[in-house]
């Protein structure tokens, strides 16, 4: 369970930081990051931090798939989570 832990914080900050490069090279219309790593990062487990990167950074944020699909996906790992663990 502790390896869990720390593999699922160091995977969300994965997902917070790749959101934050991702804005910056937006900005400076750079090489960016493909949008189906982003997704691929919240699927095995960074979906919390890719959702709060999303949002404080106001990245990605007009398009619907992000919108709707990381939080959906963040909800569907917390319930999958609550499962695990009760």
């Amino acid at each position: 369970m502790k390896y869990l832990f720390i593999y699922l914080v160091v995977i969300n900050l994965i997902g917070f930081v790749i959101m934050f490069i991702d804005k910056k090279r937006a900005i400076k219309k750079k090489y960016r990051i493909p949008e189906k790593n982003l997704f691929l990062v919240a699927l095995i487990g960074g979906s919390l931090g890719t959702t709060l990167g999303m949002e404080m950074f106001r990245h990605k944020t007009r398009h619907w798939y992000f919108k709707w699909g990381m939080p959906l996906l963040l909800i569907i790992q917390l319930i999958l989570a609550w499962l695990m663990v009760r």
